[in-house]
C-alpha cells in the first residue's frame, strides 16, 4: 500500500485560519459583533485548535514527548482558558457554571490518569461515558448562552473533543485511534466504498420504513459549503473519534477480537441515536447501526478516523440536502 500524505502543521494552522475566519464571516453576517462575538471566536479559535491540531503530521508525538503523563494535565489550562475568555467576554461568567466546567473537565482527565498498563480498565470506559453523553444529553448547553443558545451545540462538541483529546491522547497516551487528517490511494476505496454500501442500504430500507422521503433541494443549496464543512467538524469527525476511535478501539482489547469489538460498537452508536426525532425511535436506530457497521469498517481497514468522517459527513449530507 503506498504511504499515506498527512497533513502537516503549516497546511493544518492555514485550515484553522479559514474555519475561524468562515464562522467569523457567518456570525458577523447574521448581524453578532461587538466584545461579545470576539470573545466567542477566541474561544471557538482556541478550542478549534485542539480538535484540528493534533491531527496533523508529528504534533501528538511531538506534545507527547514535551508533556509526560503527569505534565499533560497542563492541557486542562487552555480547555478551561478557552471558557473564562467566553464567560467574561459575554458576561456569563458564574460560579455555577465554573463548577459544572471544572467537573466535566477535570474528572475525566482524573480518571484517565489512574491507568495501570496498556490495557483498557473500568476508568477508561467510564472518561468515555463521562465526556460524550453530556454533550449528546444537551447538559452543558446552558454554560453557552450567547448569541441567543445559537452556539451552545457547536461550542460544547468542540469542549468535549478537547476533553476526550487531551485525555486519551496525552494523559492516557492510547494508540491506535488513527487521529490523523491523513491520505492514501487505498483509503480511498474504502471510502467510496463505504459511501455506497451505506446508499444501497440505508436509502431503500430508509424509504420503505418511511424514515427517509425523497426531497431534494428542500434545505436549500445555497447552505451546501456551510453545512458539510460544519457537518464535517463537529458531527463527523468527533462521533468517529468517539464511537471508533475510541469505543471500538478500546472494546477490541477488552474483547481481544475486532469482529465484534465491531459489532458492538456499531450496535452502541445506533443506539446512542434512539432519542433523535422523538423516543424510542427505532428506525433510526436500525438505520444508524449498519451506517456504524460501514463506518466501522472504513476506520478498521483504513487506520485513520479521517476516512470513516470523511463517508459519515457524505452519508449526512446526502440525508440533508436530498431527503426529508
Amino acid at each position: 500500500m503506498p504511504a499515506s500524505r498527512q497533513l502537516r502543521l503549516l497546511p493544518a494552522l492555514g485550515l484553522w485560519l479559514a474555519v475561524t475566519l468562515a464562522t467569523a464571516f457567518y456570525a458577523n453576517g447574521l448581524g453578532y459583533g461587538g466584545r461579545e462575538l470576539a470573545a466567542t471566536l477566541a474561544a471557538f479559535a482556541l478550542l478549534l485548535a485542539g480538535e484540528l491540531l493534533p491531527s496533523a503530521a508529528g504534533v501528538t508525538e511531538s506534545v507527547q514527548r514535551f508533556l509526560a503523563a503527569p505534565i499533560a494535565w497542563l492541557l486542562a489550562v487552555p480547555i478551561l482558558g478557552a471558557y473564562a475568555i467566553y464567560a467574561v467576554g459575554t458576561g456569563n461568567s458564574t460560579s455555577w457554571h465554573w463548577m459544572i466546567v471544572a467537573a466535566y473537565v477535570l474528572v475525566p482527565l482524573a480518571l484517565l490518569s489512574l491507568r495501570e498498563g496498556s490495557a483498557p480498565a473500568w476508568n477508561d470506559y467510564l472518561a468515555l461515558i463521562a465526556i460524550p453523553i453530556p454533550v449528546k444529553r444537551l447538559w452543558l448547553s446552558g454554560l453557552w448562552p450567547y448569541p441567543d443558545g445559537h452556539a451552545a451545540h457547536l461550542m460544547t462538541v468542540l469542549l468535549g473533543m478537547n476533553v476526550a483529546v487531551a485525555g486519551f491522547l496525552f494523559i492516557r497516551g492510547l494508540d491506535g485511534i488513527g487521529y490523523s487528517l491523513s491520505w492514501s490511494t487505498k483509503q480511498t476505496f474504502h471510502v467510496v466504498a463505504g459511501i455506497v454500501f451505506v446508499a444501497i442500504v440505508d436509502i431503500p430500507a430508509g424509504l420503505a420504513l418511511h424514515f427517509l422521503h425523497w426531497a431534494p433541494g428542500h434545505a436549500g443549496w445555497r447552505s451546501f459549503p456551510v453545512t458539510t464543512i460544519g457537518i464535517f467538524f463537529f458531527t463527523a469527525w468527533p462521533e468517529e473519534f468517539v464511537f471508533r476511535g475510541l469505543l471500538q478501539n478500546l472494546l477490541s482489547r477488552s474483547l481481544k477480537n475486532e469482529k465484534w469489538a465491531w459489532m458492538a460498537a456499531s450496535v452502541i452508536f445506533g443506539l446512542s441515536h434512539i432519542t433523535n426525532g422523538g423516543f424510542p425511535n427505532w428506525r433510526y436506530v436500525l438505520l444508524a447501526t449498519f451506517a456504524g457497521i460501514c463506518y466501522g469498517w472504513t476506520w478498521r481497514r483504513s487506520g485513520t478516523i479521517f476516512a470513516s468522517a470523511i463517508v459519515h459527513t457524505v452519508v449526512d449530507v446526502i440525508w440533508h440536502f436530498l431527503f426529508a
